[in-house]
């Protein structure tokens, strides 16, 4: 049996790698390009810069989250608008903006805020910010 340790070991290996060839891939293969992760909406994803009412309602749920979170000894203050605002598609959206910062000095920070709206077609609970999912924050970690 010692003979033949490092023979069946290379046999071993060529099972494994000839099954994961003709069995496993296959069916991965069939699993992606199945519908079966496809998700329908009337939302496309854009690579683009986007400024719709939707983008522009998650623009401010995102600042009301800041200001929660923030507590009411910190004045803030936002622009009008955001920086840039992406729909992700499936109603995500990817919100870039500024927000002032007062308490014991005034400092100006960026932030990115992913928030997706629950409701998907049905737009008419959009400003209810039940509606709403705060998925991720990034830029305000030291506040």
């Amino acid at each position: 049996m010692k003979k033949y340790r490092i023979l069946l070991i290379i046999a071993g290996l060529a099972i494994l790698l000839l099954s994961q060839y003709k069995l496993i891939m296959p069916f991965i293969y069939k699993v992606v390009s199945s519908d079966l992760f496809l998700v329908d909406s009337k939302d496309q994803a854009s690579q683009l810069p986007i400024s719709t009412p939707l983008s522009g309602i998650a623009f401010m749920h995102c600042n009301n989250y800041i200001k929660s979170e923030l507590g009411s000894d910190v004045s803030v203050a936002f622009p009008e608008k955001p920086l840039n605002a992406w729909t992700l598609g499936n109603y995500q959206y990817l919100i870039s903006a500024e927000v002032t910062i007062t308490s014991d000095t005034t400092s100006t920070k960026k932030y990115v805020c992913r928030i997706t709206y629950n409701n998907g077609d049905n737009e008419e609970g959009a400003l209810d910010f039940e509606n709403w999912s705060i998925i991720g924050m990034s830029g305000l970690d030291d506040l």
